[in-house]
This record gives C-alpha cells, sequence and structure tokens, in this order.
C-alpha cells in the first residue's frame, strides 16, 4: 500500500469520527475537543521539552488536567478563557523563575485553545453545526487542493527554509479550494450572507495554511520529521490538526466580534 492511499484511509476514517461526533455535538464533541487537546499537548512536550524541563515535574500535565476537566464539564467561555491565561501564567512563570524554557507554557496554550476553540464554536445549536462543518470544509479543501495543485502544477516554493515541499502554486489552489468548499456548504446550510462568508473562507484558508507552516517551523526547531506515529499515513495528532486548530481560533475570534465569546457561531450563521 503507497502512502497516499495510506493518508487517504487514515483521512477517511478520521472524518467519519469527526463528523460522527460534531453531529452528536454536546459532550461526545467536547470529548473529542478534550483528547485532541491532550494529545497535541503530549506531542508539543515529547517533542519540544528540553531536559531542563524536568524541573517542572508534573505540573504542566496536572494544569492540563485541569483545562481538560473544565471544557469536559461545559465551563462558559467566561470561566474558560481566563482559566486558561490563569494555567498558562502559571508554567511561565514558574519556568521563569527556574530558569527553564517557556515551550511549556507555548504548549499548553496552544493545546488548550485548541479544544477550547472548537468546542465553544460548536456550541449546542444548529449554527455551531454550521459552522464546524464550514470549517471543516475550508480546511479539509485547503489541504486537499494544496497538495495535488501543488503537485500538478509545482513552481516557486512557499517556504523552503521551514517546509520545503510546499509550493506558491499549492497554496493558491488550496485557498481556491477552500473558498469554494466554504461557500457550497454554506448555500447548502441556507446561509444568506455569501459575500462575508467567502471573505471568512479566504481568511481560514489562509491562517490554516501558516498554521500548517507554524507545526513545521515547531517540527524543524526541535530536529522532529513528524510530531508523533499515531496516525498511519499522516504521523501525529498534531501533523494532521494543525491547520484545523489554527483556523477554529480564527473563526472563534471572528465569531467573537461579531456575537460574543459565547455563542461565536450565531453571528456567522444565523440560520
Amino acid at each position: 500500500m503507497s502512502n497516499l492511499q495510506l493518508r487517504v484511509i487514515s483521512a477517511v476514517v478520521l472524518a467519519i469520527v469527526a463528523l460522527g461526533l460534531t453531529w452528536l455535538g454536546g459532550l461526545p464533541f467536547r470529548l473529542l475537543c478534550a483528547v485532541m487537546s491532550a494529545l497535541i499537548f503530549y506531542e508539543w512536550t515529547r517533542m519540544a521539552r528540553p531536559a531542563a524541563a524536568e524541573g517542572l515535574g508534573f505540573l504542566p500535565e496536572a494544569l492540563m488536567v485541569i483545562f481538560i476537566g473544565g471544557l469536559i464539564a461545559g465551563l462558559p467561555a467566561l470561566w474558560l478563557l481566563p482559566l486558561v491565561v490563569v494555567l498558562v501564567a502559571v508554567i511561565a512563570i514558574t519556568a521563569g523563575v527556574r530558569k527553564i524554557g517557556q515551550w511549556d507554557a507555548g504548549g499548553l496554550a496552544y493545546a488548550s485553545m485548541s479544544g477550547l476553540s472548537l468546542a465553544l464554536l460548536r456550541d449546542g445549536d444548529h449554527a455551531g453545526l454550521v459552522a464546524i462543518l464550514f470549517l471543516f470544509a475550508v480546511v479539509w479543501a485547503t489541504d486537499i487542493f494544496a497538495y495535488f495543485v501543488g503537485r500538478a502544477v509545482g513552481g516557486p516554493k512557499l517556504a523552503p527554509s521551514i517546509s520545503p515541499g510546499k509550493t506558491r502554486s499549492g497554496a493558491l489552489g488550496g485557498a481556491v479550494g477552500g473558498v469554494v468548499a466554504g461557500l457550497v456548504l454554506a448555500v447548502i446550510a441556507g446561509a444568506g450572507n455569501l459575500a462575508l462568508l467567502g471573505l471568512v473562507a479566504l481568511v481560514l484558508s489562509v491562517v490554516a495554511q501558516a498554521g500548517d507552516l507554524f507545526e513545521s517551523w515547531v517540527k524543524r526547531r526541535h530536529g522532529c520529521k513528524d510530531s508523533g506515529v499515531l496516525i498511519p499515513g499522516h504521523g501525529g495528532i498534531m501533523d494532521r490538526v494543525d491547520g484545523l486548530v489554527a483556523a477554529a481560533l480564527a473563526l472563534y475570534v471572528i465569531g467573537w466580534i461579531s456575537a460574543g465569546a459565547e455563542h461565536p457561531a450565531q453571528g456567522l450563521f444565523p440560520i
């Protein structure tokens, strides 16, 4: 079996699981977000934690468990957001006092905001469901189109020092594919503000590709090819969701601006 076939099979299985739990919403979806956050944090610390970080003991893991408990319990944004700030600050201050690098603090922030953004976007209503499906459509189409357009067209590299395989043509193809997929989903869902959603889809596609590059930079910074080995053909969970979590945070911020932190999807998908 070729690597491409393995990647496709793994992606299809993950998509089915993600779509099923997204449809259910509520506790099942929050559990998905919690597991994803925990795995992201685990992979991040395994890659980025220097030996000196052992001086923090199990503090980072304990604080991550506190966040996961709050996420699963369904705490509102008014509680979750300050909780993340406090937990990250505790690690950052402790690491600073002990003169240890700040990678654990960065990992907790990255992992917790990833799960938080997705969980709060989904919320418990129809608008939240449409928001997550819109996010999936844009990010997945961006990945697919960037991969195949990049291979077919080639051309100048996008960021050769970070990710040598990515091309500018692939990035452009991914952006076009992401916008088209987002608009198709919006039309099917009956959304009316298509011009705005097209612009949002473009932003999400660009942010998703930036998130992919960011994760590639983290791996290159620490001499890792993959973030882990959990997903056949893809590597770790971070390798699979790097663009998704970056775009989720961007969509959450956009929704927060338009409708508030508690129900961000309702500002974009008033269906």
